[in-house]
């Protein structure tokens, strides 16, 4: 039997009613049409669902939409502050290189702002440690170490 949600998404306000076993991933992917939210492994190991709930991140994939009723969520659509102006971070991962095939990129820049938010600062092992629940298969990350460290700079200068 559904149930009755609603989900604080990006700053928009959905109502939705949704089977009790239906992942979060997929509300956002196939109710919400909000598809820069990744399925990758569907079993949390990999991070490409990586979203925040009430300013903490989470694997999508493993969280039930039903376990986010009433919370705010943000997915990589809302990390930008206007469809005109990327965020610090999504500047910092094209410009350093730190996309390849991308799949992996909305999850990494949702784990950046995870840690930036606390830390505009951090050290390599710090950036290493916040991103070791995302798997990328490409680039190696050092590209995604510098991106993080450099968009901490931009954002200490936006303050």
């Amino acid at each position: 039997m559904k149930q009755e949600i609603s989900l604080k998404v990006n700053g928009d306000i959905y109502d939705l009613y949704v089977e009790p076993w239906r992942t979060l991933n997929e509300v956002l992917r196939e109710d919400l049409n909000l598809t820069g939210t990744k399925l990758g492994c569907g079993s949390g190991d990999c991070g490409a669902c990586t979203v925040m709930i009430d300013g903490k991140s989470v694997s999508s994939c493993l969280t039930l939409a039903v376990e986010a009723d009433g919370k705010e969520i943000l997915t990589v659509e809302g990390l930008a502050p206007s469809g005109e102006e990327l965020h610090p971070i999504q500047d910092a991962f094209i410009e350093k290189g730190a996309i390849q095939c991308g799949f992996c990129t909305p999850g990494m820049e949702l784990s950046a702002l995870n840690l930036l938010n606390s830390n505009l600062d951090p050290n390599e092992k710090e950036i290493r440690h916040a991103i070791s629940g995302n798997l990328c298969r490409c680039t190696g990350y050092n590209k995604i170490v510098d991106a993080i460290a450099d968009a901490g700079q931009r954002m200490k200068f936006q303050q």
